[in-house]
């Protein structure tokens, strides 16, 4: 199979093996909404397609057009946001649905997409090829395990990054781009999977050349990545009368605007809001990009509110309040140290 045979025989398998998904069009139907592309798109960075199938039907439901998105309270939109993570997403999507609603609408190249808050190189590629038609090399990591194993690149990532892109260029069609990017991101996430690639099934078998060397699944090559450092900080769980203290973070930085439990230094200085007997729970351990986070978890609890800023919640309700999962988790060591006496350790990602 040569190069240019590449893209047919992937479109002809994508007819056919196509994944459901509620922001897609099935093959040979015309194109989603743009917003319903780029809401997708803005969603599925960091996160796996059947989380964000749940978050992106509520979004869809609660704000079904960029123009509903761009009105909505920033607020409620971090509160449904809560849980999938990496919070920058969320504020760069309110800014930029106001920005998509002022002008009318999405513009529909990628340099134009690109200026956009929050649209990246990838990003503008997908909307420009799924809801515009328009030629776009798509290149997320299932696109680049696929384009490594197609063409045997052996040079590890990240550097081998504008390799893989150019492969993949060399591969897109004019016709069917936006088809061409979703087909390469099924074959990825379905067959050519990171372990254990099923090859007999992949309608490119013949063409690949990391198939003909017997061991596809070494590719990409991957440099070794240094250990992430770890920091320590404190959360303080302040109770009174049935309701628990939340205070809203800083705009910008991690977790920027989320609401959270008092204490976010993050540095092992975290002070408590007010004097008291303090008692520890447990430790919440949470990963960030750059860095992992050890939580250590106190708990007070006052018969008369102290005078402190912030946002008085009921416990009943703390789990529906739009805590990210870092706080989730330290609201759920706290019940479970109520329940069992023990808050243990417990594990979280952002």
């Amino acid at each position: 199979m040569d190069v240019d045979a590449i893209s047919p025989a992937l479109l002809a398998w994508y007819d056919t093996h196509a994944r459901a998904l509620p922001w897609r069009s099935p093959p040979g139907l015309p194109p989603p909404d743009p917003y319903r592309v780029w809401l997708s798109e803005i969603m599925l960075q960091q996160t796996g397609t059947l989380v964000v199938s749940r978050y992106f039907e509520r979004f869809i439901a609660l704000w079904p057009t960029v123009a509903a998105l761009a009105a909505a309270d920033e607020a409620d939109v971090l509160r449904e946001w809560a849980g999938l993570g990496y919070y920058a997403r969320a504020r760069n999507l309110i800014a930029c649905a106001r920005i998509v609603a002022a002008r009318g609408g999405f513009p529909d190249s990628e340099p134009e997409l690109r200026r956009l808050p929050g649209v990246g190189t990838y990003t503008a590629a997908a909307v420009a090829a799924i809801a515009f038609g328009a030629r776009a090399v798509v290149v997320d990591g299932n696109v680049e395990r696929v384009v490594a194993r197609l063409f045997a690149v052996d040079a590890p990532l990240p550097g081998a990054k504008a390799k893989l892109h150019a492969c993949a260029a060399a591969i897109t069609p004019d016709a069917r781009s936006g088809d061409h990017a979703q087909a390469m991101m099924d074959l990825g996430a379905t067959i050519c999977t990171p372990r254990a690639p099923d090859c007999p099934s992949c309608p490119l078998v013949r063409a690949c050349i990391g198939h003909a060397t017997a061991d596809p699944a070494r590719f990409p090559v991957k440099a070794r990545r240094p250990a992430k450092p770890v920091r320590h900080g404190n959360a303080y769980w302040l109770e009174v009368g049935g309701e628990v203290l939340l205070v809203r973070r800083p705009p910008s930085g991690l977790l920027g605007g989320m609401l959270a439990l008092p204490g976010d230094a993050w540095d092992g200085t975290d002070a408590p809001p007010t004097a008291g007997d303090w008692q520890p729970i447990g430790v919440v351990r949470h990963v960030f990009t750059h860095f992992d986070l050890r939580l250590r978890v106190l708990a007070l609890r006052l018969d008369a509110r102290p005078g402190l800023t912030g946002e008085w919640v009921a416990v009943r309700d703390v789990a529906t309040a739009g805590l990210p999962t870092l706080y989730a988790k330290a609201a759920l060591a706290v019940a479970q140290f109520h329940r069992h006496g023990d808050g243990s350790e417990i594990a979280g990602t952002p």
